[in-house]
């Protein structure tokens, strides 16, 4: 199975921004980890800080399944939402902290409705529940 990984704006920082709600590991050490647990199964990552590029990738996808954390995009991209729409692959929204205990703002999730779930609140590890969701056939295209 081929899994993309996307992570949006600001998540280049993880390890240094906020550690109290985002941790102090990065994501690129995280990968290494996350890869092993899903040894024999392709997974390719991308980052952006830009919405546009977020759209290309999704667009450009030749992956099973997306792994998407669009970041403060979640909240404020119909773009993303309507890109997500319009592709065939399953995506999967996930966040590292729960958006749900945070600002109002971060309570409503504009890409949630067009993605197959949403995983949140489970530190970095929320990606792995997400690929597992995938690897169990828990989504289909």
């Amino acid at each position: 199975m081929k899994l993309l990984i996307i992570n949006g704006p600001n998540l280049n920082l993880l390890g240094t921004r906020e550690p109290e709600i985002y941790g102090s590991r990065t994501f690129e050490s995280y990968l290494v980890e996350l890869r092993e647990m899903l040894d024999g199964d392709e997974v390719e990552y991308l980052q952006s800080n830009h919405e546009g590029d977020i759209i290309d990738f999704l667009h450009n996808t030749d992956a099973d399944g997306v792994i998407l954390n669009a970041g403060a995009y979640t909240h404020t991209s119909l773009a993303i939402a309507d890109a997500i729409s319009g592709i065939s692959t399953p995506v999967i929204e996930v966040h590292i902290s729960n958006t749900a205990s945070r600002e109002t703002i971060r309570h409503t999730s504009l890409i949630a409705p067009v993605c197959h779930g949403t995983i949140t609140g489970f530190g970095l590890n929320s990606y792995f529940l997400a690929a597992q969701a995938f690897i169990m056939g828990h989504v289909k295209q």
